[in-house]
């Protein structure tokens, strides 16, 4: 396992989708010992019926497409993997045998799914009273919402996230990316810290809950400040509530945009004399927000007849904050990234995103890409339980454990 700050802490992870694997995909790179604990089912059939979202990694399903779906893959670095059966009782018994040797259990299934195998917090504390238990259902334990079933884009409008976004009051739009999951996984990894330092300092676990409601609608923090105050925020595109110019731009080339925003009156005269706008450079803010449109038109007058390379190297000279607008060839071959190293080939040679944390004691050189399924199982049940080969040999023989999905 990778070495960290966190290396001597074992989490079981029943995560699934994004916001769970996401947080212990983090905890693993600072060096939790992260055992993933997998249904036999939990990374599809042996054939699959189609491409799955995101491909597989590679771009080539191989002889096992189960281990090679790519949205899976790239939450699973830096774990084992335990494909165990929770819902037979010997399944259930060995993972409470977990619980009683690690430090936290992660999850984000419905507030129901743990309850109904009768492993909720009440049951995992009688295994180890020390054990932190991390749910994070959509809404929730508690509440009108807490049984149903929740995903990122659903519980995001709900969030008021989406009200703000978009370029008119007619036309609200989602991120599309799912924002409350990225949030709560980090909003997790947060938690999970605290709760440990809490246990080293009382001798207690505990039960923390969270949400992905909950976490998305923290982002709404200023709009719902400025609805307290009597101003109903409305949707403005690129633009900014307090500065102008600010927005997205064309620039020389097929769908190339830059971004370029002015903070003050002289970067808004620097940039006047870079671009060559012919506006009265001496426009206090009240005025160019007043002449937004104006603006906007003047600069991408200039931008679209110059290169994004053009634009940034010629604002920068001007200390004018710029950037590009990247799509995902782009980002990878961002010099930036590429010289820090935040991207980690480690699965097929694909990169993958690094961890954003930069430490000493934090390296991606001992990293481990995605287990496969079951991968671990004999490891974990002989060094960690103390399981023979023949009771290990007979939970396969059951499919209690399995290294294949069944169908």
């Amino acid at each position: 396992m990778a070495k960290g700050p966190l290396e001597n802490v074992r989490i079981l992870d029943l995560t699934h989708v994004w916001a769970g694997p996401l947080a212990t995909r983090i905890l693993g790179d600072l060096g939790a010992q992260i055992l993933k604990i997998e249904a036999p089912m939990s990374r599809g059939p042996r054939v699959y019926p189609a491409v799955p979202l995101g491909s597989f990694i590679g771009g080539d399903p191989g002889d096992e497409p189960w281990n090679a779906n790519a949205v899976f893959v790239k939450l699973m670095r830096n774990k084992k993997s335990l494909a165990l059966d929770l819902k037979t009782e010997t399944g259930r018994n060995t993972f409470l045998e977990l619980v009683a040797i690690c430090d936290v259990v992660i999850e984000n299934f419905s507030a129901r799914a743990m309850a109904g195998l009768e492993l909720d917090y009440e049951n995992l504390k009688q295994a180890n009273p020390e054990i932190i238990h991390v749910a994070m259902p959509g809404y929730g334990l508690s509440g009108p919402y807490s049984e149903r079933v929740a995903f990122g884009p659903t519980v995001e409008p709900m969030s008021g996230l989406t009200s703000v976004m978009g370029y008119g009051v007619d036309e609200p739009r989602a991120t599309a990316m799912a924002v409350p999951d990225p949030t709560s996984a980090v909003n997790a990894t947060a938690a999970v810290v605290t709760a440990l330092r809490m246990r080293d300092l009382t001798g207690q676990g505990r039960l923390v809950e969270m949400s992905l409601h909950e976490s998305a609608t923290s982002y709404s923090g200023p709009w719902l400040i400025d609805t307290q105050l009597g101003t109903e925020p409305t949707p403005i595109g690129n633009r900014h509530p307090e500065l102008a110019p600010h927005g997205t731009y064309p620039c020389l080339g097929e769908d190339t945009w830059v971004v370029i925003g002015c903070r003050s009156d002289m970067e808004f005269q620097t940039l006047c004399d870079i671009c060559e706008i012919e506006v009265d450079r001496e426009w206090t803010l009240a005025e160019r927000k007043s002449y937004a449109s104006v603006l906007d038109e003047e600069i991408a007058t200039w931008t679209c007849t110059r290169s994004y390379e053009a634009i940034v190297k010629a604002l920068n000279t001007g200390s004018i904050p710029v950037g590009g607008v990247f799509d995902t060839e782009s980002m990878l071959a961002n010099p930036q990234s590429d010289a820090r190293g935040f991207f980690v080939p480690i699965e097929r040679d694909t990169p993958i995103p690094g961890n954003p944390i930069k430490m000493t004691g934090i390296s991606s050189d001992d990293w481990t890409p995605c287990p496969k399924l079951g991968e671990h199982n004999e490891e974990v049940l002989a060094e960690w339980l103390d399981y023979d080969s023949d009771r290990i040999s007979g939970m396969y023989d059951d499919g209690v454990i399995v290294n294949r999905p069944p169908r």
